[in-house]
């Protein structure tokens, strides 16, 4: 169950940093910033769960 979720965390992490570029490119930083900034909390758990415990 937890490969699940950690598998769909990675894949919106990936869409939200694509989809970060894309409206950069358009023109909105302050959405773009606020996508990447939730891309790399996504990533940030997934290291955080991924970490081995004794």
């Amino acid at each position: 169950m937890s490969d699940t979720i950690m598998s769909i965390l990675m894949l919106t992490g990936v869409l939200l940093t694509g989809g970060a570029v894309y409206v950069f490119r358009k023109g909105d930083r302050r959405r773009a910033l606020l996508m990447l900034i939730a891309a790399l909390v996504m990533f940030a758990n997934i290291a955080i769960w991924l970490v081995p415990v004794k």
